[in-house]
């Protein structure tokens, strides 16, 4: 009897048919940046100032230029701890009167501006862009700015909820029905979210989104790690996570070309639609088919795989079996992640590693902050870390399995944030430095813990377990922007703080997780719970049972 792997082996585990699908389903991560950071460039804030109605046409009856008309109309920064007068705040005068100079339109009017009164923008703003955004669209700057916060944990919201729920989807009714769905969904809304009419519609269309477009991505994940055999499961899974950077980086290209808002979302999310092409492009995971007991369906995918292969289709496959106790087909539930001790300690630990990546991931840019450059170009630089992060996974997790260089890239953000509690502000260069290989240390934690995630979990549970415990990547996406800037308040470096004692900590947990370095994916729940144990023979296992024909030859 052969198991799924073994099958694989003869129709070509990396053929054709694997690399096709592949480069297709890379499509789909590379698609999924613009929609987890698309933010930086659908809500960037530019400099802004109040809109005073007669500053216009008095700076140019006089001809004053840009900084001048600054100078003269705009109130400078406020005292220490004060909100920025120059952004929220104006001066209340009428700008339309004829008796003010040219010179210094504010003198005649007191001896000392500071004397002036100020007021809020109630004529609205001015921004200095020559693009636009949802913050120069609906004016979600000053009282309004937690709006744009709202805006990104919509997003973040939709991919908790999302995992709970497309992942039964997808282990249930089958990867291929899941992809097809939420990608359909996932394409009109964001052409709704690029029409929307007011801030209240945007952010149901940006939370309808954020629901699918995470299941979407998974579903290609587990589908592609799922047609590879076993000698090419972990290099296909980071070269598709790999493709999410790729995305980032066209992302920066795109955006700098069309500096719209609306158009730049449009422009992200009408390819999309090319997605549905995957109906006839990418057949049904076989693994899950097995585990559905669809035998027919799976001699035809095998014999279509090694026809693309150009291999021999597999004489005689006319049985398929699973052997189990039960004679029912599996169907997942949430209570299977938890059923088995060894099964539980695995879901709460990687629920763990999901939450640390995800903070320190977000919070690491988001201490780092905004460095006053070019905003594409800041973007771009970001980006390309993650290169060599990818590149270290493919050169290290052969030699030395997951779960060692797991637990390294955790402890090196880990550090990497205590020393940067330490770093003067006036070594800015040590300090980017430092953050970078913070970044890149929990940038490939996050690339390996999403393949040790697919590999603890038996088939017909696996998309459920990667969408269950990577939903806390989510929660952590939520709070994160809240946590980073009230602690920020207190002391500046106590976030770096909250981040090194959550890197460590899940270094040492990561120990407490088996290698599956060489280990086949697990097909039933005890396949689960003895990983990382002495080998036993297995009762309980997929099989694909071949059976020669007796008359061969005559």
């Amino acid at each position: 009897m052969l198991t799924v792997d073994d099958v694989l082996e003869q129709v070509g585990e990396f053929g054709w048919f694997q690399k096709q699908a592949f480069l297709t389903l890379c499509l789909l991560s590379a698609a999924f940046a613009p929609i987890y950071v698309g933010i930086v460039f659908l809500a960037f804030t530019p400099d802004h100032r109040c809109l005073s109605p007669g500053v216009a046409e008095l700076s140019r009856r006089c001809g004053w230029s840009l900084e001048k008309e600054l100078n003269y109309t705009v109130p400078g920064p406020g005292a220490a701890g004060e909100a920025f007068p120059r952004h929220c705040r104006g001066y209340e005068v009428d700008w339309n009167q004829s008796g003010l100079s040219c010179v210094d339109p504010l003198a005649g009017l007191a001896t000392n501006r500071s004397h002036l009164p100020l007021g809020p923008c109630r004529h609205g703003w001015v921004y200095d862009t020559a693009g636009s955004s949802i913050v120069t669209e609906f004016n979600l700057v000053c009282d309004d700015s937690w709006k744009v916060d709202l805006f990104q944990s919509c997003v973040n919201l939709g991919f908790f909820l999302g995992s709970l729920g497309v992942g039964y989807i997808a282990d249930r009714f089958g990867r291929k029905l899941c992809l097809l769905a939420t990608t359909l969904i996932g394409a009109i809304s964001g052409v709704l979210t690029a029409v929307a009419p007011d801030y209240t519609s945007l952010l149901l269309f940006r939370l309808l989104q954020g629901l699918v477009s995470k299941g979407s991505w998974t579903a290609g994940y587990i589908l592609i790690t799922e047609f590879v055999g076993l000698g090419y499961r972990r290099t296909v899974a980071i070269l598709y996570q790999t493709a999410f950077t790729v995305g980032l980086v066209l992302l920066s290209g795109l955006a700098y070309v069309i500096p719209h808002w609306r158009w730049l979302q449009l422009a992200i999310s009408l390819p999309t639609f090319l997605f549905l092409l995957y109906y006839w492009c990418v057949p049904e995971s076989p693994r899950w088919l097995l585990s559905q007991k669809r035998n027919t369906q799976v001699i035809k995918i095998i014999d279509h795989i090694a026809q693309k292969n150009g291999k021999s289709p597999l004489p005689d496959l006319k049985m398929l079996s699973l052997e189990e106790d039960a004679t029912e087909k599996l169907s997942p539930s949430f209570a299977d992640l938890f059923s088995t001790p060894r099964l539980r300690k695995h879901t709460l630990i990687l629920m763990y590693l999901w939450f640390t990546s995800s903070v320190l991931y977000q919070g690491l840019i988001m201490h780092v902050g905004a460095t006053g450059g070019n905003l594409h170009l800041d973007f771009l630089y970001s980006a390309l870390v993650e290169f060599p992060a990818a590149f270290v996974i493919l050169t290290t997790i052969d030699r030395f399995g997951l779960i060692r260089p797991l637990v390294v890239s955790n402890l090196v953000a880990g550090t990497a944030c205590v020393v940067m509690i330490f770093i003067s502000h006036d070594l800015h260069w040590l300090n980017i430095t430092v953050a970078c290989f913070g970044r890149m240390g929990i940038t490939i934690v996050f690339q390996l813990v999403c393949l040790v995630n697919a590999e603890l979990y038996p088939t017909f549970i696996r998309n459920l377990g990667v969408m269950v415990c990577s939903s806390l990547c989510d929660l952590g996406g939520i709070i994160t922007p809240f946590l980073v800037f009230r602690l920020m308040e207190v002391w500046q470096g106590l976030p770096l703080i909250l981040f090194a004692v959550l890197g460590l900590v899940a270094g040492g947990m990561t120990l407490l997780l088996p290698e599956t370095k060489g280990v086949t994916l697990p097909e039933t729940i005890e396949d689960a719970e003895n990983l990382g144990r002495i080998a036993k023979p297995k009762e309980n296992t997929i099989y694909l049972q071949i059976q020669t024909s007796e008359h061969a030859g005559t």
